[in-house]
């Protein structure tokens, strides 16, 4: 299920999808080229690369991911601020499809801010014990409900340093929350994020706020929120942690870690490639789609 306020707040990129080997968008904006390096050959591999270089690669890829995932969203369901901002605190430790498993009963029991800070603790844990950690969750739900009614009408807020004094909420979740229900620009540094900037050599800090900062740096900042979605979509299903699907990634030829995190071979690459965008994917690369290969 798609997000109601996710549709209405943030609108769909233009780039759109680019023959093999043009290196160009249909808009004309240049992407990734069709090619791939030898490993460990990039100028950011070698440590060569210029800073205005840097920044024009990191531009490149976010047009490119824009391309190869053009319905880039937050993976949680939700339909207000509230529903939101509580989903992202339960997600942590676990994933979107474990608590989108979870929040539509929890949702129907507890609407409104008033009614996690009245709530009973252990009804609350029975609800989201498939999350894990589900005492301490339970306990920031009901905190957080309570700092809403006493200090923000039961409202979520909108300020980075307000929604961080929160109880469970950090800058990523604030972000999470500014970015896809208040429509705000905002980077979510999550593992995700992390592992693609540090493999891509966008960055070598190591702290997520100066991973934030740096990054913010790189991308115009009415990308900052699409930016974040395409990023974690990229390493969800091409960029895994474990192995990268490196020859069948279509953003290879900007990437130093090509063939160094995975198989650069095209057709070992393609049975990495997951989710539905997979067909896509590997027809923007100029690989044959999943029917074709079983023919």
């Amino acid at each position: 299920m798609v997000s109601i306020l996710r549709a209405s707040m943030i609108g769909m990129p233009e780039n759109s999808e680019t023959p093999a080997g043009t290196g160009r968008a249909d808009n004309g904006a240049s992407i990734s080229k069709r090619k791939l390096r030898r490993p460990g050959t990039h100028p950011a591999a070698k440590g060569t690369e210029t800073d205005l270089g840097r920044v024009r690669r990191a531009r490149r890829i976010n047009r490119t991911l824009a391309a190869t995932f053009p319905d880039a969203h937050a993976e949680l369901d939700f339909t207000n601020p509230l529903e939101l901002l509580v989903a992202t605190v339960l997600s942590a430790q676990t994933t979107d499809v474990r608590v989108n498993q979870v929040t539509p009963a929890l949702f129907r029991a507890y609407p409104s801010a008033a009614d996690y800070a009245e709530a009973n603790q252990a009804e609350v844990e029975e609800l989201i014990r498939p999350t894990g950690f589900f005492r301490s969750k339970a306990a920031n739900l009901i905190g957080l409900g309570q700092m809403l009614v006493s200090e923000y009408g039961g409202e979520v807020p909108v300020k980075v340093e307000d929604l961080v004094r929160l109880p469970g909420v950090g800058r990523k979740t604030a972000h999470v929350v500014r970015g896809n229900a208040f429509g705000l620009p905002g980077l979510t540094v999550d593992t995700h994020f992390q592992r693609l900037v540090k493999r891509l050599a966008l960055t070598e800090e190591t702290d997520p706020v100066k991973i934030e900062h740096a990054v913010g740096e790189l991308i115009e900042k009415k990308e900052w929120t699409m930016f974040s979605h395409r990023i974690i979509f990229h390493g969800r299903r091409v960029c895994h942690a474990r192995k990268a699907a490196c020859g069948a990634c279509p953003i290879a030829f900007d990437c130093p870690s090509f063939g160094l995190v995975g198989p650069a071979e095209p057709a070992a690459a393609a049975a990495l490639v997951t989710g539905e965008e997979r067909e896509h994917i590997l027809r923007l690369v100029g690989m044959p789609d999943a029917e074709s290969e079983k023919e």
